[in-house]
């Protein structure tokens, strides 16, 4: 069955028929992304490559726990590696100062996918959990992290694998861009893995999002610890974050290594691991 045959048999399935051709809206090492008209809005298809081809059996998993807080797909096909996803509307990029509200709604989804580690795994989610992160720092080959600095983060990592908070999905790319303007629903998840929560936030609050906005989202997690024992967690996510980042970028990268190099995007990898040897390690651009 062709692509498009494939596309408009789901289409029809779910009550849908396309209008429009079936055109690229983007290629990247991590996959592709095709876009049509229907009856009934724009529809997206994506192609993710072999590293983040988790994230068509994790939307299925996501929408059932927290189905406000993501996207409805209207097909996922993991043994054909496709996912089709219907338009979500505007972002928040044109309105970052909005960004703060969705904190809290997005530790929400956080609390509601806790319970369902196994299964985020059994989707193909990466684990990097706190007690995980000093093996795959030694076995990382991307940038030089002095034995010192390896020795700090093995301590950083041991004191966030006491956190209180359970591990849950952490997007890893969590910003204006990939949440839309609902101010309710996320997208993007292929830079996800299951790790603290709070290791999204090394992203999220970086840049103009003040400590109310930061306060707001360990609001919901406050039945669980302190409010010191959740900063220091937050403090610690937030530098495990940037290994999550490296590795993440890399898994991203696989399939073209040399894409972008000399670029944010190329260079992102060793850069977030370079920031460990930062005094401010969560500071990363």
């Amino acid at each position: 069955m062709t692509l498009v045959a494939w596309l408009d048999e789901r289409l029809a399935s779910a009550g849908r028929r396309r209008t429009g051709e079936l055109t690229v809206a983007r290629v990247r090492p991590w996959g592709t992304v095709l876009r049509a008209e229907t009856d009934r809005g724009t529809v997206w298809l994506k192609l993710p490559g072999p590293t983040t081809a988790f994230e068509i059996s994790l939307y299925p998993l996501l929408h059932r726990i927290a189905p406000q807080h993501v996207l409805a797909p209207i097909a996922a096909d993991p043994a054909l590696g496709r996912l089709l996803l219907p338009d979500g509307g505007p972002t928040l990029r044109e309105r970052a100062g909005e960004f703060a509200k969705v904190l809290p709604r997005y530790a929400e989804l956080q609390r509601a996918l806790a319970p369902a580690a196994g299964e985020l795994r059994a989707a193909g989610v990466t684990d990097m959990r706190p007690e995980l992160l000093p093996r795959l720092l030694e076995e990382q080959t991307i940038a030089v992290v002095p034995p010192v600095r390896r020795a700090w983060f093995a301590e950083v990592a041991a004191a966030l694998a006491e956190s209180k908070v359970p591990a849950s999905i952490d997007h890893a790319d969590l910003h204006p861009g990939n949440v839309f303007a609902d101010g309710h629903r996320c997208y993007d998840w292929g830079d996800s893995v299951l790790g603290h929560p709070f290791g999204s936030m090394l992203v999220a609050l970086r840049g103009a999002v003040d400590d109310r906005a930061r306060d707001a989202y360990l609001e919901v997690f406050t039945d669980l610890a302190p409010r010191a024992e959740l900063l220091a967690d937050l403090r610690h996510a937030r530098i495990a974050g940037n290994l999550i980042r490296a590795l993440t970028w890399h898994r991203a990268l696989a399939p073209d290594p040399g894409y972008g190099r000399g670029t944010a995007i190329g260079d992102g990898p060793a850069v977030h691991l370079r920031q460990l040897c930062s005094d401010a390690p969560w500071d990363c651009p």
